[in-house]
């Protein structure tokens, strides 16, 4: 089945490179042995050497051709000769050669000794003369004809293999980006809600509410850390080796993005919009960073205050996350910066920036600015 049409492909039958030669050799003895009734000596010689000859064409065809020659001068008999040319066409790429081994089988075939040009007439003179011609261009054209084909074919089976290459590069590199994309996905979901779980059981740990509150409090706190651990492991295997396709969960929006803010944990104001018309993936990553800048803040920054701000012009729009210095000690939370990577690949993707550093007074930012598209 053709890939390109989805027509059925009819495969094509190729003669035996034995059988070709035979079936050469068998019509070189064939024209000899009619050209042998009433020879002499030297006939019957040249025609022998030029048929042995024809079983070297392949590795030999200048030797092959050059030991038929004679059958030219002694002997009736062509088709030795013409098959030896053909040889010489289908494996030389000198033109100029091939055009003298042909200028030497048409000189052959004319000369006064082969005894086949009527002088004395015109017309058989002039038929004669293109009877010559084509002994030597036919066989000439058809090697070169030959060989042009079997360029062709490797050339042809060349570009599938550099089709089938690139086919599988692309391939690779689709897979790439979705399994990017999914420990983005598993970076930003998992890790915020873990996070908030290892900061509760943190404060629960030094609520005095007893001290089997406070072993249950520390086993979650345990619990947590060792699950972002273990994430963060996950992450970068994932990132390094293959892996079938997933589907994501459902993306959220700038409609939830209150409820993050909400349910995070942190005293956090949100002001600022951004346009009524954007797009999905624009709103995927102003959420996603919100989201992540809050998780540092709750590992990094425990009792800090944080601000959201919406904004936009009319040709960036964007989110700015800022929040204090820590008031409490700092958690001893794993970290390999992967949500930082996944953001900034984010805002790549769209064309856009991500920064993000310390500000002056101990506290943090991060800057996300994406160009403005239409929904």
């Amino acid at each position: 089945m053709d890939e390109r049409t989805g027509a059925p492909v009819t495969p094509r039958y190729r003669v035996p490179a034995w059988a070709e030669s035979a079936a050469l050799i068998g019509l070189a003895v064939v024209d000899a042995w009619l050209g042998l009734e009433h020879a002499e000596m030297s006939s019957t010689v040249a025609s022998g050497v030029a048929i042995l000859a024809l079983l070297i064409r392949r590795r030999h065809p200048f030797v092959c051709f050059a030991l038929t020659l004679p059958m030219l001068a002694f002997s009736y008999s062509v088709v030795a000769v013409l098959v030896a040319l053909y040889s010489v066409a289908q494996k030389t790429r000198d033109r100029r050669l091939l055009a003298l081994c042909s200028l030497v089988v048409i000189l052959g075939y004319v000369a006064p000794w082969n005894g086949q040009i009527d002088v004395e007439s015109g017309r058989s003179g002039l038929i004669d003369a293109i009877y010559a011609l084509l002994m030597g261009a036919a066989p000439a054209v058809l090697g070169q004809l030959v060989q042009t084909r079997r360029d062709l074919t490797l050339r042809l089976k060349e570009i599938d293999e550099a089709r089938d290459h690139e086919r599988l590069l692309i391939e690779q590199s689709i897979l790439a980006k979705e399994r990017a994309q999914l420990a983005r996905e598993m970076h930003d979901v998992v890790s915020h809600q873990v996070s908030l779980i290892a900061v509760q059981a943190g404060v629960l740990q030094v609520t005095p509410a007893g001290p089997d509150t406070k072993d249950v409090a520390s086993s979650i706190r345990r619990l947590s850390v060792d699950t972002l651990d273990e994430l963060r492991h996950m992450v970068a295997l994932l990132r390094a080796s293959g892996g079938s396709t997933t589907d994501l969960a459902p993306q959220p929006t700038l409609a939830v993005l209150p409820a993050l803010v909400a349910n995070s944990g942190i005293e956090t104001t949100i002001e600022g919009t951004l346009p009524s018309d954007v797009d999905a993936a624009t709103q995927r990553a102003v959420y996603r960073t919100v989201q992540e800048a809050l998780t540092n803040v709750r590992k990094h920054a425990p009792g800090a205050t944080a601000a959201v701000h919406l904004w936009h012009n009319e040709n960036d729009m964007g989110v700015t996350i800022t929040n204090g210095p820590p008031t409490r000690p700092t958690l001893s939370l794993p970290s390999a910066q992967h949500g930082l990577i996944g953001l900034r690949e984010r805002a790549e993707l769209l064309d856009g920036t991500l920064d993000a550093g310390p500000t002056p007074g101990g506290g943090y930012r991060v800057r996300l600015s994406l160009p403005v598209t239409q929904g």
